[in-house]
């Protein structure tokens, strides 16, 4: 199993930006991002195919979240801007054993253990 790591959350303002980070312990193929807020299931936030060049987005963080990634380091990132009190939540990287993208749970089978991010003024 690969591990992951997420690391970068904390508490913002409303209107803030954080930046996170999963270090792989390998390399990767397809990569997603996933939250999970008090009282809600999982919910994919963006995925990034194992060589970049196709990312999607979940309707809700269009616009504010980008994901990334560099190879050179087995690193994955998710930068959020104009951050919402909506987007507090766990998030977690998890890898796939495809090179595609998907935002469905299921499809991946390494998972980070989260970093908690907290929008509040």
């Amino acid at each position: 199993q690969l591990q992951l790591v997420e690391s970068g959350g904390g508490l913002v303002q409303p209107g803030g930006s954080l930046r996170l980070s999963c270090q792989a312990s390998g390399s990767p193929y397809g990569i997603g991002w996933f939250r999970q807020a008090p009282g809600k299931e999982r919910e994919g936030v963006a995925c990034i195919s194992r060589l970049g060049g196709i990312t999607l987005h979940t309707d809700s963080v269009k616009g504010r979240f980008s994901i990334s990634r560099d190879n050179a380091n087995n690193t994955v990132y998710l930068q959020m801007n104009s951050l919402k009190p909506e987007d507090t939540a766990i998030y977690y990287c998890a890898a796939r054993g495809s090179n595609s993208c998907s935002l469905y749970v299921s499809d991946f089978g390494s998972w980070g253990q989260g970093t908690q991010v907290t929008v509040s003024s």
